[in-house]
């Protein structure tokens, strides 16, 4: 696994330290409840398919697809082989799901078949996937104008082994469209004899047209690249362009094939040998501030050396050398109160003021192997005598003295993670090689949502007790994942709920939303001011805001395979209904 180099900047202005709890309100939720004609093409999982891996990628599939071009319409696939599209415009006025492409084979014909999956790949395309391994092409017209005109299949492939697609995009580039898509397959695999025997692969196909325009232009796959993991990810698309991959999962991703040859990977003895180099600089801290020192090249003046420093960022170089420290900081300083100084035209020392003094630093630049910390006698007293109540071996037997030693029984169960450390990668288009990789580490994923469909699909992950919401941006190096919403405590709410199956929110980030195996619906809406006056009485102060909770329950005893959310409504799909809940006027 490729080192941790970069890290997620909270935005510390969307965060709500003052925020209390929710408050259950009684508020009815208009909801409208459509039958079906014929059953949603739900697939159960079989005898072989026992790993957790199978239960993740096709057990809790999502059934139900949003079009994030057009509000308030979705899709699904039901057993007859329809693809069906409910667009709303008026609640009090539903009419049935409208038939936009019917496949030509019937999917359980094959033995081994997995569920049929969609992907709506720009305003005017869709792929699918028909779970037996053949893939489609649809050119859909503008589905807005013409939300219910059939779709026309213009490349067909069969691809082998079954499959569910999870992202797809597509972009023109010198009049040659070209569409990038991403497939998951779980597969037995002979290295992992002593795991679970399977493995998770990710297929990253391109399919481009040629330049004839008109009926005569033709589509073909153009490169497929393939990754091994060892874990379904919870995070996975395709940059804008096709320039790169961004992955999330408990287990690391690599690439081992590109158009059916094996990827040798030099990687891991570059990685060797670079940690086994004398250190390029040397660092320690106290509490109020890090010093860093370094040898220059003989001879180097004042005027050569080049020092960029921001509040979170830094880099240090000679003329005409690479650069001895570049990178992201590990947390905040003061640029104004920070000063370097030459030694003797042979060694340069750097004074960083902390910004939060006391906290003391794990490393300079995450990621960065070439620094070596040096830790004082006294540093290393002080630390021992810190951490001491941590690691003490004897029964509490004051609990209400100053530091109690830590007790891992005492630990709430939504505070276990898996012992796999999470990581979000982004994987370079042309090299294939991870350029920026984040430890997740207790940051738990939530659920991946649309909100703008010119951009790449964010992600929600727990920080603390909330939600916090991120959206890639793929051409900011320096700002890679961009903190965009917060959800309050949802973190910890969702964790107490044993039943829950999906999780969503608004592209207005106005409500969050939570879905069980049966019936029951969350809404956590954001905080609203109070019509009336509101005291808290403990605290003798008036409440402002009050964010409101509230909850439905669905008319059907079926088990929910589709769960997503607009601005407006929340639509839920079961076996035989597909239910629209009013959230906001």
């Amino acid at each position: 696994m490729a080192a941790a180099n970069y890290s997620l900047n909270v935005n510390r202005q969307l965060l709500d330290p003052n925020f209390e709890s929710y408050r259950l309100s009684l508020d009815s939720l208009p909801t409208y409840t459509i039958e079906l004609d014929a059953a949603v093409a739900e697939v159960k999982l079989k005898d072989n398919q026992y790993t957790l891996d199978h239960v993740r990628a096709f057990g809790m599939y999502n059934y139900l697809h949003i079009d994030p071009w057009y509000e308030d319409s979705v899709y699904f696939v039901d057993c007859k082989g329809r693809v069906l599209n409910l667009t709303v415009t008026l609640d009090t006025a539903l009419g049935k799901p409208k038939e936009v492409f019917r496949l030509p084979t019937d999917p359980i014909s094959c033995e081994n078949h997995l569920c049929a999956s969609l992907s709506l790949t720009s305003a005017t395309w869709a792929a699918l996937a028909d779970g037996t391994g053949k893939l489609y092409l649809l050119r859909t017209s503008k589905r807005g104008d013409s939300a219910h005109t059939k779709w026309e299949p213009l490349f067909t492939k069969d691809l082998g082994e079954p499959f569910i697609l999870i992202h797809s995009l597509s972009h023109v580039h010198a009049s040659s469209l070209s569409v990038e898509l991403l497939l998951l397959r779980i597969q037995q695999d002979q290295s992992q004899a002593r795991g679970s025997g399977f493995s998770v692969f990710l297929e990253w196909l391109t399919v481009t047209s040629s330049s004839e325009q008109g009926p005569e232009r033709k589509y073909e796959v153009t490169k497929s690249r393939v990754l091994r993991g060892g874990s379904v990810p919870h995070y996975a698309a395709v940059e804008p362009l096709g320039r790169g991959l961004m992955v999330a999962s408990e287990k690391p991703f690599k690439f081992t094939h590109v158009d059916g040859e094996l990827l040798q990977d030099p990687g891991l003895e570059a990685m060797e040998v670079e940690e086994k180099a004398d250190p390029i600089y040397f660092w320690q801290q106290t509490a109020k501030e890090i010093t860093v020192s370094m040898r220059l090249p003989e001879g180097t003046t004042k005027d050569k050396v080049m020092f960029q420093l921001s509040a979170n960022h830094i880099m240090v170089r000679v003329q005409d050398y690479a650069p001895l420290i570049q990178g992201q900081l590990h947390s905040l300083v003061d640029p104004e109160a920070s000063t370097w100084i030459l030694k003797d035209d042979k060694s340069l020392e750097i004074s960083l003021q902390k910004r939060d003094e006391g906290a003391m630093w794990p490393e300079l630049v995450p990621g960065d192997l070439r620094g070596e910390m040096v830790v004082s006698e006294e540093q290393a007293a002080l630390l021992h005598e810190r951490l001491s109540h941590l690691t003490a071996e004897d029964l509490n037997a004051n609990p209400e003295k100053e530091k109690p030693p830590c007790n891992a029984q005492e630990l709430e169960e939504c505070d276990i993670f898996p012992e796999d450390s999470s990581s979000l990668t982004r994987f370079d288009g042309n090299s294939l090689k991870p350029t920026h990789v984040v430890n997740l580490g207790s940051h738990q994923y939530l659920f991946t949502v649309d909100i703008d469909p010119s951009e790449m699909p964010c992600f929600c992950l727990r920080h603390d007790v909330d939600a916090l919401l991120w959206q890639p941006h793929p051409d900011q190096p320096d700002c890679m994942w961009e903190h965009i919403a917060t959800f309050n405590a949802l973190g910890y709410v969702q964790a107490s709920k044993r039943d829950k199956k999906f999780s969503t929110c608004a592209p207005n980030f106005s409500y969050a939303a939570l879905g069980e195996c049966l019936r029951r619906v969350f809404i956590y809406r954001q905080p609203s001011p109070m019509d009336t006056v509101l005291f808290n009485r403990k605290q003798g102060r008036q409440v402002g805001q009050v964010a409101k909770q509230q909850v439905a329950s669905l008319d059907s005893n079926d088990t929910i395979l589709g769960f997503r959310a607009t601005n407006e409504r929340l639509f839920v799909l079961t076996s035989n209904h597909l239910f629209v809940l009013k959230v906001n006027n």
